[in-house]
């Protein structure tokens, strides 16, 4: 990061404080937030490290009000502005925390002291250089499955996982450490692609991020053994035909990002497909689900 960051911020009066949090997150902001119980409000920033970077948050938050309001968010007027490194860095360490996704899988801040059980997967994260952490629900979700599925890597020769939309890369480092033997993944912001890098070389995993969308992104030959999208639930629903087809039959689909009230359809839709639900998980307004495609 530069000495100067370069910040969007705005008030979020939605009732479901969760929501503009994902709606964050599955754009791959970096951001922060702070509750105001006076007057009730969330007042959210979005961080980034180059003017540039910056001008163009700003202009996409401002794009996508529109599209937020539609699911209830109500927001008040973007505020840009810079900050000093030195004031942020050290103040915002404290939202961040170990998460144990499981007893095998822990995500650690890099600053934090953990000493590892046996057994343990650590994958590290650094606020500083990253945009996820995976405290979101979806985000868990999919890092849970993807442990689960871990323990079948051999028996039912898992060996391709695509990461869709990968953000920070998060999905995808777990899935390396977890050792499922080939990995690939993208996103259509080109910003991941050194998010992702800065966070592999974190964790000693070797990862070729690319930029690419759900929408054309034809796939590997022969297709993929483990998909993990998370992204929102209309656009699984726009994209659902290119996605269902990286699935090989009888393999892994993890769908995230999904609005619980959206759900039931995303299912259904992707039943349509020729896909079975095998699990789905609901915390903080959103459902996730793993699919087994079948045979």
């Amino acid at each position: 990061m530069e000495e100067i960051l370069y910040c969007c911020r705005f008030d979020d009066f939605s009732e479901n404080k969760e929501l503009m949090e994902e709606f964050l997150a599955a754009q791959d902001f970096f951001y922060g937030s702070w509750e105001d119980r006076e007057n009730p409000r969330t007042v959210l920033t979005v961080y980034a490290r180059t003017e540039e970077e910056g001008k163009a948050n700003l202009e996409k938050i401002r794009s996508l009000i529109p599209l937020w309001s539609q699911y209830g968010a109500k927001l008040g007027e973007v505020e840009y502005f810079e900050l000093e490194k030195t004031d942020w860095s050290e103040a915002w360490k404290k939202y961040f925390h170990i998460i144990h996704i499981s007893k095998r899988l822990v995500i650690k801040p890099s600053w934090l002291e953990y000493t590892p059980q046996p057994g343990q997967v650590i994958l590290h994260i650094d606020p500083g250089m990253s945009f996820g952490t995976g405290q979101h629900a979806t985000t868990s979700f999919c890092l849970r499955m993807l442990d689960t599925l871990a323990d079948r890597i051999e028996a039912e020769k898992l060996n391709y996982v695509l990461d869709a939309g990968c953000g920070s890369g998060i999905l995808s480092i777990a899935a390396k450490l977890l050792k499922y033997p080939h990995v690939e993944c993208f996103d259509n912001d080109p910003d991941c692609m050194t998010v992702s890098s800065e966070n592999a070389v974190i964790n000693q995993v070797e990862l070729a991020p690319f930029v690419a969308d759900a929408e054309t992104y034809p796939g590997r030959e022969g297709g993929y053994d483990v998909v993990t999208a998370n992204i929102l639930g209309h656009l699984l629903l726009k994209f659902k035909n290119n996605i269902a087809h990286w699935v090989k039959p009888g393999k892994y689909l993890i769908l995230s990002g999904i609005l619980t009230g959206e759900f039931d359809e995303v299912s259904r839709q992707y039943q349509e497909l020729g896909f079975t639900e095998l699990e789905r998980g609901t915390e903080k307004e959103w459902t996730s689900g793993l699919f087994r495609k079948n045979s």
